[in-house]
């Protein structure tokens, strides 16, 4: 059986000592991007969970340098964390959409920051033209790197519902295609979305699971004021599920795992104020510690049903 210091998964804060000696710490910064499903290319309205900030409602301003962003958020967590070093996190909307000038002088200003030692890009899969993917690998090279790509789901019905303009198959294959450059890959995936089953949610988290990303994010669907997804449950409200119920569904995914894939997120994070449903999803803690006490009691860990390939980063 596999431990990852005092939890039976491979989990973010693990893998990060593993790689720097030291706790570290993600910052997130708005880089005052847009989003092709936002501007009028695909879309107009945005992936139908998705807040005004593009998913990154506690990122830093746009109106703000990225240097003084930095700056802000080190000050604010520095009291909780004094010993800790910091990546920075480009996290809302769609971070590899604009000139390739542009995107590499972005980058380079985040990283010439001497408390910066690493970089997390979160975007869509059909915003990886070649020669983002060429700038992509220079900097992993450079730098510690990863790129997040948002999934949510690999059912038709589901990505069509959710506004999501996208092609699931150049989606999976992009995921490969960073990582046959050497580049990590975090895949985003949401559980709870309305019409699938447990049994569908699964069958999301194994296939990701057999590209072997370096991480994955698996999301409590979460409903939040001013998002399309909060009118839409106002005209045709559904059944959210009860706290219990996704402990369990956790631990069912992570033993279908592979055990290197790092595990960035087992639930997600919302305003309080902002939060319509489940009004449990604010007490992330007690999620945590119900998935550990989970697998402690069935005597599980992520991987244990796993009988695929290994893939070492």
């Amino acid at each position: 059986m596999n431990h990852w210091n005092d939890k039976r998964y491979h989990n973010l804060n693990f893998e990060l000592r593993r790689q720097f000696g030291k706790k570290m710490v993600k910052l997130s910064l708005d880089g005052g991007f847009t989003c092709p499903n936002r501007d009028g290319t695909l879309s107009e309205k945005g992936c139908i969970f998705c807040s005004e900030r593009g998913s990154g409602d506690f990122a830093g301003q746009a109106y703000s340098p990225v240097s003084k962003q930095i700056g802000d958020q080190i000050e604010l967590l520095r009291e909780k964390w004094p010993q800790a070093g910091y990546l920075g996190y480009l996290q809302n909307f769609t971070n590899t959409y604009g000139e390739i000038e542009n995107l590499e002088r972005l980058y380079r200003e985040i990283l010439s920051d001497p408390r910066i030692e690493g970089l997390a890009i979160a975007t869509r899969a059909d915003c990886l033209e070649d020669e983002v993917m060429q700038l992509l690998e220079t900097l992993s090279r450079e730098t510690f790197l990863w790129v997040e790509l948002g999934i949510q789901s690999i059912h038709a019905s589901t990505r069509t519902w959710m506004n999501r303009h996208e092609d699931l198959d150049h989606a999976m294959e992009m995921i490969n295609r960073l990582q046959s450059r050497g580049i990590r890959v975090v895949v985003h995936l949401i559980l709870g979305l309305p019409g699938e089953t447990r049994e569908a949610m699964i069958e999301s988290v194994t296939a990701v699971g057999n590209l072997a990303p370096w991480g994955m994010k698996l999301h409590l669907l979460h409903i939040m004021s001013k998002t399309p997804l909060a009118e839409w449950y106002q005209r045709h409200p559904f059944d959210m599920m009860e706290k219990g119920t996704y402990i369990d569904l956790l631990v069912d995914c992570l033993v279908q795992l592979p055990p290197e894939i790092t595990i960035h997120r087992l639930t997600g994070d919302a305003p309080r104020d902002r939060l319509i449903a489940p009004k449990w999803a604010v007490r992330k803690r007690l999620i945590l510690n119900g998935v550990d006490q989970e697998l402690r009691s069935r005597n599980l860990w992520q991987g244990k049903n796993w009988n695929g390939s290994k893939r070492v980063w």
